[in-house]
């Protein structure tokens, strides 16, 4: 039967942060099993890891696809790896190339692609998801709608059907400034069976390129204003982005498929 671990990421106590599932298979799953699993978790991602001739083979599943990119499980899946005593740093073969994971006192620092990013208008739709214009909208992996304010970010009631048929079903939203923070940001992804994603690891893959360009600097502060909240510590490193942060477990067990 596979282990499994459920892990509150980017965040150093349970209840906060975002969860993810680890699970970590003897032998490769069928897809479609996977898929079952990451829906019956019913959390914004969950992780399967299988040891390959060079590290780990990874894959995420949200409740309803497979994602080319998740930062907060990937955090989670070298917690359980340190965890287990399984020595790092961590190198994880995945549909966005090769990933690598380092554990030093707690701290995990992931080494993820950046990615690109430019300036678009906004498509048909946007101001009445937001409930008002944005200051500037980009386009990388996912829409992107900066605002004025961090306020505004935090305070943002955005209609879900609205954001579902936006390009991509999915939206960053994201200002400078914060109490403590460089930058505060929040991800809604409908598209993905995810109404808000409480920490984004992908999302600061997008906007910590973007904003250490206009900021001048490149390492950040970022928080993530959802309900949980959440932290990391970013660096812009072109042609990657650093995601630190810190990981709790919440729940382990044993997957009977």
């Amino acid at each position: 039967m596979p282990r499994y671990w459920i892990v509150d990421a980017f965040t150093d106590r349970v209840f906060a942060g975002n969860p993810a599932a680890v699970v970590l298979p003897d032998a490769p799953l069928p897809d479609a099993v996977m898929q079952s699993i990451a829906a019956e978790n019913n959390l914004a991602e969950t992780a399967f890891a299988f040891p390959d001739a060079d590290g780990f083979h990874l894959r995420w599943f949200t409740p309803t696809v497979e994602v080319d990119l998740c930062g907060h499980a990937t955090l989670a899946t070298s917690f359980v790896l340190d965890l287990l005593g399984i020595a790092g740093p961590y190198r994880f073969r995945t549909r966005s190339g090769l990933l690598t994971a380092a554990v030093s006192a707690g701290n995990i620092t992931l080494d993820f692609p950046a990615r690109a990013h430019q300036t678009i208008s906004a498509p048909e739709g946007l101001a009445a998801a937001l409930g008002a214009p944005p200051v500037a909208v980009l386009q990388s992996a996912d829409l992107i709608a900066v605002l004025a304010s961090p306020e505004a970010v935090r305070d943002l009631r955005p209609s879900m059907d609205a954001i579902l048929a936006l390009p991509g079903g999915a939206l960053i939203v994201t200002a400078q400034g914060g109490e403590d923070a460089d930058i505060t940001s929040r991800y809604f992804a409908p598209g993905y069976g995810i109404a808000e994603d409480p920490v984004t690891g992908a999302l600061h893959t997008q906007v910590v390129p973007y904003w250490a360009e206009i900021l001048g600097r490149s390492t950040l502060r970022c928080y993530q204003a959802s309900a949980r909240g959440g932290w990391l510590m970013c660096e812009n490193a072109p042609p990657r982005v650093r995601l630190a942060g810190t990981a709790v477990l919440y729940a382990q067990g044993e997957i009977k498929v």
